[in-house]
């Protein structure tokens, strides 16, 4: 379970800081399916990159399976970005030159994980999202829709309680991005926790 509790999040621009979040407090629930939707620049973003870990809070608390994350180590973070969260990005954030296969297997690279295991699991994730056969391309050969398979399958390498996902269909068409939002569903339909964020209402309901 994640919590955030009276959230400030405040960037120093110099004369006047801009206040990104303001006293934000709220619950998500083990194996829920959240949307946050709101307009570009009101702070969507950086709510979800406190919640993953990437950035940190002014003020306030982010509990995560009931700790107080005010005191966590750089390691603290480093194994909760590892194993508990999987991000999606809108802009996809793959390796171009490598194959689809390297890119999602890279997740577990980092994470130590020798290369007969990091090949089963990259390749079982990418057969989950229908790539099984488009492991050796690279994504300059794939469509927008397919590159997002493929980011969905690295942030599902490792198994994570919790996606992520960061407009995850912005730069997609309307019939590619409700593709992708099923294939959310299913995820969230095996038990994981789901937090979407969009600035489209058709995609929140």
């Amino acid at each position: 379970m994640l919590e955030v509790r009276h959230l400030v999040k405040d960037y120093d621009t110099g004369s006047n800081p801009v206040h990104a979040l303001k006293d934000i407090s709220l619950t998500f629930r083990d194996s829920e399916f959240v949307s946050i939707l709101g307009q570009s620049g009101c702070g969507k973003t950086t709510f979800l990159n406190i919640i993953g870990g990437l950035d940190q809070y002014t003020s306030g608390d982010l509990i995560i399976n009931g700790r107080s994350t005010k005191n966590y180590t750089d390691k603290d973070w480093d194994t909760y970005r590892n194993h508990r969260v999987g991000f999606v990005f809108q802009s996809y954030n793959l390796i171009m030159h490598q194959t689809v296969l390297s890119n999602v297997e890279l997740a577990l690279t980092l994470s130590g994980v020798n290369k007969q295991e990091r090949r089963q699991r990259a390749t079982e994730v990418l057969k989950q999202v229908g790539l099984e056969d488009q492991l050796d391309k690279k994504p300059t050969q794939m469509s927008g829709g397919q590159m997002q398979r493929v980011a969905i399958a690295r942030a599902l390498v490792n198994d994570p309680a919790v996606i992520l996902a960061d407009e995850a269909t912005g730069n997609l068409d309307t019939r590619t991005s409700f593709e992708i939002l099923v294939l959310f569903q299913k995820l969230h339909a095996e038990g994981r926790t789901i937090i979407f964020v969009t600035h489209n209402p058709e995609l929140s309901q």
